[in-house]
C-alpha cells in the first residue's frame, strides 16, 4: 500500500520532496478538528479575521524567494511567471478581501413593498467547514485565494492539492501559520481521488473545486447526496477572435501570451483562434513569428526563458495526441508541433493553421502549448464558432473598435469576455470568475464569491407590531375577502388601468 507520494520536477525529472498519504480513515477526524477551531474564529469580527490577512500579507511577501523556488521545483514555469500569477495575485487578492470584506458583509437592508409594517435584512455567517480540491497548474494562488476567503468569512479550511504539486500546498500553510493562524483552522490533506472523496464524506459544509469536467461531475453529484453546496471551475476552450480591424501587432502578441503561458496549462488559455479572413494574411505570419522566438527552459537552471514544461507524461501525451489529429485531418504545423528533444515534459510552442471544427483539437481541452487557428469569414460565424463549444469559461475579442467589440463580447456564452486584452481577470479580486455550460457552477472571487462562503441568513422585524394580527390572522371573518380585494384593487388595479390607457 502506497504512503508517500514522490514529486519530481517536470524540467528535469529529480526528485524533489515527498509527503505522507493521509490515510482515508483520518480523513474525518481532520475535519472534525478543524471544526472545534473554527467555533471560536468564527465568533470573531471580520475586521479582526481582515487583520489576520494582511499579516499573512507580510509573511507571503518575506518568503517569496521560497514560494518561486518551490513553484520551479514541482510546476517548471519561469519565475517571472510564478511570481507575476501566483505570488502578485495572491497579494492582490489578500489587500482587497481584507480591506473590503467588512462593506461587502455587512447586513443588507431590504425595503418591502407589501409589508410596509415590517423591516428585513440580510446578514452573512460562516458556512463551518469548507474543503477545497485544487489543481496543480497555479498550485499557491488557486488554493490560497480560497483559503483567505474561507476564512476571512469565518470559516475552518481542509485542503486537498494536487498530487503532483503537494509541496506547495505545505509551504503555503507554513505562510499562514507564520502570520498566527491556528493550526487546526488550515489542513491539508494529500492524496489522490479516494482521498479527495473522503474529504466530501466527512461532514463538511461547502467544497470548491477546481479540475476537469469528468472530475467536476463526480464531486457535484457527492455533494448534491450529502446536500453540501460546492463551487466548481472546470476549465475552458476560450475562443479568441481576431476581427477585421484588430491591431496586428497588439493581438498576435496577446495571444501568443494567452496561449502559451504556463505552457498552455491555464483554463482561460486561448485554445481556439478565430481570424477574420480580411486580416488572416497579415496576423498568422506575426503570430508564428512571435512564437518561434519563444525559448524553452528549466526554471532550476536557466535564468531566462519563457515556456516551461508540462506537469507530466500524460499532459505530453493528450497535447501530442490532439496535435497529430489535427494533422491527420488536414491541419499544417506552421511551427513546433512535436515533443522537445531535451530532458522533462517539454512540447514546442506550436501554431497550427487550417483548423477545423472537426478537429478534436477544437473541441476538446488541449491545456498545453498549443494555439489552432481557423479562418473564419464574417463576424456572425465567428460569433457562432465561438458559442459552439460546450465550455464557457473565457472568451476574447480584439478589435480597434471599442463600443462594437463590448458589444460582440456580451453575445459570446462565457463567464467572462475581454477585449483587447487576455489572462488578466483572475489577478483582479474584485471580478467574478465563474463559468457557463460545462465549465462549472458558482463563482469564486468578488463580492459574491465571499458572500458565498456564507450562509446568508434573513430576518424580518416588526415596524407596527400589532399590525399582521388585524389584517390577516385567525379568525377569518365574512368582510376580510372584500377588504383584501380593495387593498389589491388599490394596489395593482389601477395601475393596470393607467397602464391601459396609456396603450391604449
Amino acid at each position: 500500500m502506497q504512503t508517500h507520494i514522490d514529486v519530481h520536477c517536470p524540467a528535469n525529472g529529480e526528485l524533489v520532496g515527498s509527503v505522507s498519504i493521509t490515510p482515508v480513515a483520518e480523513v474525518r477526524g481532520v475535519v472534525e478538528r478543524a471544526r472545534a477551531a473554527q467555533q471560536a474564529w468564527g465568533k470573531k469580527s471580520v475586521a479582526e479575521r481582515a487583520e489576520l490577512l494582511r499579516r499573512v500579507r507580510v509573511c507571503v511577501l518575506a518568503r517569496q524567494a521560497e514560494i518561486l523556488d518551490c513553484l520551479a521545483q514541482q510546476n517548471g514555469k519561469p519565475r517571472t511567471e510564478a511570481l507575476m500569477h501566483e505570488v502578485f495575485s495572491h497579494l492582490e487578492l489578500l489587500t482587497y478581501f481584507s480591506d473590503e470584506a467588512e462593506h461587502i458583509l455587512e447586513p443588507s437592508p431590504i425595503t418591502s413593498r407589501l409589508l410596509v409594517h415590517r423591516q428585513s435584512y440580510v446578514h452573512y455567517r460562516p458556512r463551518g467547514v469548507v474543503g477545497l480540491i485544487s489543481p496543480w497548474n497555479f498550485p499557491f494562488a488557486i488554493p490560497f485565494g480560497a483559503v483567505a476567503m474561507a476564512l476571512l468569512a469565518g470559516n475552518a479550511v481542509v485542503l486537498k492539492p494536487s498530487e503532483f504539486t503537494p509541496l506547495v500546498a505545505d509551504l503555503g500553510r507554513a505562510i499562514y501559520l507564520d502570520a498566527g493562524l491556528d493550526p487546526d483552522l488550515l489542513q491539508i490533506v494529500h492524496g489522490y481521488g479516494d482521498v479527495g472523496a473522503a474529504l466530501i464524506d466527512a461532514g463538511i459544509d461547502m467544497m470548491e473545486f477546481t479540475g476537469s469536467v469528468a472530475t467536476g461531475r463526480k464531486v457535484a453529484a457527492m455533494c448534491g447526496e450529502r446536500l453540501i453546496p460546492c463551487v466548481t471551475e472546470l476549465g475552458g476552450k476560450a475562443p479568441a477572435l481576431v476581427l477585421a480591424d484588430a491591431n496586428v501587432e497588439h493581438a498576435a502578441q496577446a495571444v501568443t501570451w494567452g496561449g502559451l503561458a504556463n505552457a498552455g496549462q491555464v483554463c482561460a488559455s486561448v485554445e481556439r483562434l478565430l481570424v477574420h479572413d480580411a486580416i488572416y494574411d497579415a496576423f498568422v505570419p506575426k503570430l508564428v513569428e512571435k512564437v518561434k522566438a519563444l525559448r524553452l527552459g528549466d526554471a532550476m537552471k536557466d535564468a531566462e526563458f519563457d515556456v516551461g514544461p508540462l506537469v507530466n507524461e500524460r499532459q505530453r501525451e493528450i497535447v501530442e495526441r490532439l496535435v497529430n489529429d489535427a494533422v491527420a485531418k488536414g491541419a499544417v504545423v506552421a511551427c513546433g508541433g512535436r515533443r522537445a528533444e531535451r530532458p522533462g515534459f517539454f512540447f514546442e510552442p506550436t501554431v497550427l493553421t487550417g483548423c477545423t471544427e472537426d478537429m478534436a483539437i477544437f473541441t476538446s481541452e488541449t491545456f498545453g502549448p498549443v494555439i489552432p487557428v481557423m479562418r473564419m469569414k464574417d463576424e456572425e460565424s465567428m460569433i457562432t464558432e465561438a458559442n459552439r463549444s460546450h465550455l464557457g469559461l473565457l472568451a476574447y475579442v480584439f478589435t480597434r473598435r471599442r463600443e462594437h467589440g463590448r458589444q460582440l463580447a456580451e453575445r459570446i456564452r462565457a463567464g467572462t469576455v475581454m477585449v483587447n486584452d487576455v489572462l488578466a481577470t483572475h489577478a483582479m479580486a474584485e471580478t467574478p470568475w465563474a463559468g457557463v455550460k460545462n465549465s462549472g457552477i458558482g463563482v469564486a472571487h468578488s463580492a459574491d464569491g465571499l458572500r458565498h462562503m456564507c450562509e446568508a441568513r434573513h430576518v424580518n422585524h416588526d415596524l407596527v407590531p400589532w399590525f399582521s394580527r388585524e389584517l390577516w390572522w385567525y379568525p377569518y371573518r365574512a368582510g376580510s375577502i372584500a377588504h383584501l380585494q380593495r387593498a389589491m384593487g388599490g394596489l395593482y388595479g389601477r395601475g393596470v388601468d393607467r397602464l391601459k390607457r396609456l396603450i391604449g
